[in-house]
Formats: structure tokens, sequence, C-alpha cells
């Protein structure tokens, strides 16, 4: 293998990064983002740790400009899922122009083609900053993101998450509840002394249903579609004799721009409210776990228009511009008053047995990134 690019990719999917919130006494990132600030420094750019988490630092690599222009921020997830059913998850195999191996697609085809893409910039003595932040934890918490987006302001920011080579400025969101009945517990004999807490939860999965049906039916985002709802994971009961005194329902709603975790409780609140009506036995009680907003980066940003004049450039026709349903560090960094877009490489396998990335849209990727920071930052 000659291409250095391709070499830099093997290197990284040949550490082993497993997200350790996901996967107890997994890996996790402190090997990588070793490798990754070595190879940073020795292409000549600043570097910074930041300490997410104990053993856990996010890399922050800086191609200092001389002054009095814009900063460009690129950012790349250095963790991935789990492994199960991949036989050799950490052995990059390149074969018919893709690259094979845990994380080449989810993200580090993204993250090299930003590493090369810096330090290519370093060499052009721009007047603004380019700035790579490889960040842990985007599988789970997005801890990395959020650690580092109020220290390193930038006018515009690209997430290389793989988009299959189109403009992404929109995605989804996510609120993350639980919802609880509370019953009587009593032997089974007795129906008389319990009250049931799982079926006490019936009306409220019918409601849900009924929910998700009204999300669809409301209008589109042009971009992003629908919101939806559903019922994730369930839970209740001590033994089949005993009356339960308790049902679980954790519920994921995906949220549009405009959406917030107090509208998504306020809608379920009242949803509980009309079944108390109709059933005061029922008694529920509803708290949020886990939130993390839309993002939603304006037509006219000039980040957004940058990237486009670089894509077409590159790719020698317009980029298309789409939606995606999941969530990524864009919206964090958006949320902290920079402008963010998502584009990035080709591929399949996205927490899959099987993952591979296509390495000619790798290449593409580092190509649109350096023309985007010879236009943004000169």
């Amino acid at each position: 293998m000659t291409d250095p690019l391709d070499e830099l990719l093997c290197d990284l999917v040949a550490i082993d990064s497993v997200n350790p919130a996901l996967v107890p006494g997994a890996a996790g990132e402190a090997r990588i983002a070793a490798f990754i600030a070595a190879w940073l420094e020795k292409a000549g750019l600043e570097v910074q740790l930041v300490e997410t988490a104990p053993a856990r630092p996010t890399v922050i690599g800086i191609a200092r400009g001389t002054g009095g222009g814009r900063t460009l921020l690129l950012n790349g997830h250095v963790d991935t899922v789990g492994v199960s059913g991949m036989p050799h998850p950490f052995e990059p195999l390149i074969r018919a122009g893709r690259l094979y191996g845990r994380g080449a697609y989810d993200m580090k085809g993204g993250l090299a083609a930003c590493m090369s893409a810096v330090a290519a910039a370093k060499k052009y003595r721009l007047r603004g900053d380019v700035i790579l932040t490889a960040v842990v934890d985007e599988e789970y918490a997005g801890l990395g993101s959020m650690s580092v987006a109020g220290k390193f302001p930038a006018a515009g920011a690209i997430v290389a998450e793989f988009t299959e080579l189109r403009l992404v400025p929109a995605h989804k969101g996510f609120v993350w509840l639980e919802l609880e009945t509370s019953g009587k517990a009593a032997h089974g004999s007795r129906p008389d002394l319990g009250v049931d807490a799982i079926v006490k939860m019936g009306p409220v999965l019918m409601e849900l249903e009924r929910l998700g049906r009204d999300l669809a039916a409301r209008p589109p985002h042009p971009l992003l579609g629908h919101a939806s709802v559903h019922a994730s994971l369930i839970e209740g009961g001590r033994e089949l004799a005993t009356y339960p005194d308790r049902c679980l329902l954790s519920i994921e709603r995906r949220t549009l721009p405009g959406e917030t975790p107090g509208t998504v409780q306020a809608e379920l609140a009242a949803i509980l409210a009309r079944l108390q009506v109709a059933d005061p036995q029922l008694q529920a009680s509803l708290r949020c776990k886990l939130d993390r907003p839309p993002m939603e980066t304006p037509p006219d940003a000039a980040i957004l228009s940058a990237v486009r004049a670089a894509a077409a450039r590159v790719l020698g026709r317009p980029a298309e511009v789409a939606g995606v349903p999941f969530w990524t560090d864009a919206a964090t960094l958006w949320a902290a008053g920079i402008p963010t877009l998502l584009f990035g490489p080709s591929g399949a396998g996205a927490h899959a047995a099987e993952e591979w990335v296509d390495l000619d849209s790798v290449h593409t990727c580092a190509e649109v990134y350096l023309a985007t920071a010879l236009e943004f930052c000169a």
C-alpha cells in the first residue's frame, strides 16, 4: 500500500477503540488518541489533549493561521460500537475499492479525511485557523464534543459523519423518557386487594400508538420528514402469582427543529391527564432521562455556501442537500453557536457485522475539506 490516506485509515481501523460506556471493559479511546496526537504532531500541528473522562482524551489539532481570517472546525469521533459477530474487526481489509473493518464507515473514514485536510491546510499559511477535534464518546452521550464546543469557537464546522457525499445541514434530535405506572402488590388469588400496574400501562401504550400516527400526519419538515415516538423497553412484575405493583416503560421520541424536551414532556403529560380522567385509579409518573437537540443550520450560513462551492468543484456537480434521521455531534456544535453541517464518505454497515467505506469517497472528502478551508479561512 502506497497511498498515505489509505494507510492512515488502515492504521485507525486497526486500533480497538470500542466505547467503554457501551461495552463494559472495552478498550476505550486512549490508544487511538495517542496515535492521532503523534500523527498530528509529526505533521507540524499544534496539539492539545482535553481529558473528557478518565483515560478518554479528546485530541485537538490546530493549523494555526496568520491572523484575521475565519476559523474552520473539522470534527470526527474516534470511538466505535462493539464488534459482536465480526470475525476480524480490527484487521483492515481492502477489496474492490472498499476498506472493511469496525469503524471504517462510522466514522474513521471521515476522521482520516479530516486529519489529512488539516495537515495539508498548514502548508498554505491561511489567515484563519483550521482546527480538528477528534472526539470521544459520540456513540453514547456525546461527551467529547460537549467538552470542547465552547472552548474552540469557530465561524463554521464540518462534522465528517458518513453522508454519502451529501450536504446535510439538518438532523433530528431525541428525548429519552421513563413512564412508570404504580399498582398494589397482592397474592394472585386476591383481586380485591391487588392493582395490576402492567394492565394500567395498556392504555398508555395505545395512546403512544395514536400519538405516533398523529406525528406522521403532521406537515413534514422539508429535509427531515416527521417526528416519531416508540416504546423501547418495558419491565414489571415480581412473579406469576403476584399482582405487579410497578411497570416501567422507556420511550424514545425523535424530535424536529423547534421541538424541545419541555414540549415532548408536556405532550405525554397531557396524554396521562386524559387517561387519569377516564381511570382515576391510574397512578403514573413521567421523567426525562436524556435528551439531545435537533440541528438545523440556515441556508444562508457562510459555511454552507463554502462547502457547497468546494464540493461542486471537487465532484464536478452540485452536491445533493439532505437531512438525516439520526443524531450527531453537529447538534452540540450548533448549540454552541457554530454553524455546522455534515459531509462525509460513502459506505455501509454502521453498527453492523460487516462494515466498509468507499476509499474514493474518503479521498473526495479530504479534497472537499481542504478546498473549503482554502476559501473559508483565506
